[in-house]
């Protein structure tokens, strides 16, 4: 049986420099609560992204639900069903009302044509996903938000390291959520960040994210707890260190892939666009109907020979079990066909390019099965 497979793994810093790095926080005692290795994070990431302002956080989620409760949102927010959980349950959970709007079908982020026809008087903001690295139509989208005075908020979990220019994919929109979840191309083991324009917003995402506390005896209002430990912050330095170079080896991966599958019959890949640096963040697949197998044949016969890939994203968060009877996947067709049809192989900076031709073996072998 051959080795097992796994659809990502997390990339790490050497045993011996995380060591050294974490070494400071032995001596001082300070594990939490915004410390040494916070800020230094933090100034990190605010030089490589080029952005004005940061706000570092226990995970991508908590900090996606802060920033729509710090812009003080009421009414409609228009986002995507082709999206992780988390996405729609922060609306949600905000107590705003998602509205659901079609992608495209090429790199399959929300069609900017299908989020002007949703738009109502109660429509607060637009939530897009940079979906597997792919930048939304950021000029299109920002042209609709500054027509009609909506904020724009980007779930950026899967572009860290995207640039289009000299922008990086943090700079769009009134702000940008990213996840540092291990799974991701930069990872933090856990953690997450906002980055944004608005300077008045730093303070209140600090005191949202350490229970709304303003002062030694002051709680102002209902925050929660969400800061980054200063562990997770100090993985977060030493792997930002090497980001560049998890990216080159993750495009020699991609660009494998692309050789072996690309023009395959009822095979639909997620290219680069022009004018665009990728991050070679997931490696997704559409079986489109003239394949020869379905989606799910694939998958199941990856996994027989002990490759994991992932339906990833399926299903919609339209169709979730916590949402039944509340939306109606049937208005967003494309993205209800993309859902059925996708996969996502196993990508990350070590996969050795036998393995990939080992998968991609068995990937055209299901077609002439």
């Amino acid at each position: 049986m051959p080795d097992k497979i796994l659809v990502t793994r997390s990339s790490m810093p050497d045993f011996e420099e995380y060591a050294e790095e974490i070494r400071p926080i032995w001596e001082s005692h300070w594990l939490t609560n915004m410390g040494v290795k916070h800020h230094q994070l933090e100034a990190d990431l605010v030089d490589y992204l080029k952005v004005p302002q940061i706000a570092l956080f226990v995970n991508g989620h908590s900090a996606l639900e802060c920033v729509l409760e710090a812009m003080g949102l009421k009414g409609k927010v228009i986002t995507t069903p082709y999206t992780f959980a988390s996405t729609t349950h922060a609306i949600v959970r905000k107590g705003l009302e998602p509205v659901f709007a079609d992608i495209k079908p090429d790199d399959y982020t929300i069609d900017p044509a299908s989020v002007e026809r949703l738009i109502d008087e109660d429509t607060c903001a637009i939530l897009p996903v940079h979906v597997y690295g792919n930048l939304c139509d950021v000029d299109a989208i920002q042209d609709i938000a500054d027509r009609h005075g909506l904020k724009v908020i980007y779930d950026a979990a899967h572009a860290f390291g995207v640039w289009r220019g000299d922008d990086s994919s943090a700079s769009f929109g009134d702000a940008s959520m990213f996840s540092f979840h291990a799974t991701k191309v930069f990872n933090t083991i856990e953690g997450g960040a906002v980055c944004f324009h608005d300077a008045s917003l730093k303070t209140l995402l600090n005191e949202w994210k350490n229970f709304g506390i303003t002062g030694p005896e002051d709680v102002e209002y209902v925050g929660g707890n969400a800061k980054m430990n200063e562990f997770c912050a100090a993985m977060g330095i030493c792997n930002l260190r090497h980001l560049d170079r998890e990216i080159a080896k993750r495009k020699l991966v991609a660009e494998r892939y692309w050789e072996r599958l690309d023009g395959a019959r009822g095979v639909r890949l997620s290219l680069p666009k022009e004018g665009v640096t990728p991050n070679y963040a997931y490696l997704p697949v559409v079986f489109d109907d003239d394949f020869g197998a379905s989606r799910d044949d694939v998958y199941d016969a990856l996994a027989e020979q002990q490759v994991f890939s992932r339906k990833y994203f399926y299903p919609l968060t339209t169709d979730f079990a916590c949402y039944r009877g509340r939306f109606d996947s049937s208005r967003t067709p494309v993205a209800r066909y993309v859902a059925s049809h996708v996969l996502t192989l196993p990508m990350y900076a070590d996969l050795a390019l036998e393995d990939v031709d080992r998968i991609c073996d068995i990937v055209l072998s299901c077609a002439r099965g």
